[in-house]
């Protein structure tokens, strides 16, 4: 199923230069993982606390821009300079589930039914844990579509903007999280599909 997760390898060409920068000035890929997990706490807070103005919500899609572009250096750093290590995966793992909770339950304020929202915050964790499954079951970390990390920021930062530009369209808000719960639901069986593909 398509992703934009599939624009990955172009993506990492383009922030290599600035990755080898960082891996000579000492960075490491553990501390990127941490700054993008805190700074998408931080982001969620301020749409907590200001979800009535417009700034935040025009933000929050150049933040999922830098956060993406934060988690494809954290990997680049672990894997092209020999960085791996099992507290990286962990908190590789962790971070991307915190940051979305983080970053899309502030969207509840805005919902007309915020059940939506949790249901879709919920279903983007098992994404996630459906990813990591393979693994453990002697297959591949599944990024299976159609509504993955990188689906869920383009997404949602899309319609941040907008929200930012035309607030009455909070109205839709219930509408889109009621969508994308239901195309997350399909990418974990999907992604299912895949492990179990994967042994046969």
């Amino acid at each position: 199923m398509p992703s934009i997760y599939q624009l990955k390898s172009r993506f990492q060409s383009i922030l290599r230069p600035l990755c080898t920068l960082m891996a000579r000035s000492g960075i490491t890929a553990n501390q990127v993982t941490l700054i993008a997990m805190l700074g998408s706490i931080l982001m969620g807070v301020w749409l907590y606390l200001q979800s009535d103005s417009r700034l935040p919500w025009l933000v929050l899609p150049l933040f999922l821009l830098l956060r993406m572009a934060l988690n494809a250096i954290d990997g680049m750093l672990a894997r092209e300079f020999n960085q791996q290590s099992a507290l990286g995966g962990i908190l590789n793992e962790v971070g991307d589930v915190v940051s979305d909770a983080a970053i899309y339950l502030p969207f509840c304020l805005v919902s007309t039914q915020p059940a939506w929202v949790i249901l879709a915050v919920f279903l983007a964790c098992l994404t996630e844990f459906m990813g990591v499954l393979g693994p453990s079951l002697g297959a591949a970390r599944r990024y299976d579509g159609p509504m993955g990390k990188s689906d869920r920021a383009f997404v949602y930062g899309g319609f941040a903007l907008l929200l930012g530009f035309f607030p009455a369209i909070a109205v839709w808000t219930s509408a889109l999280f009621a969508i994308t719960a239901g195309l997350m639901l399909w990418t974990c069986l999907n992604r299912a599909k895949g492990i179990l593909a994967n042994q046969s």
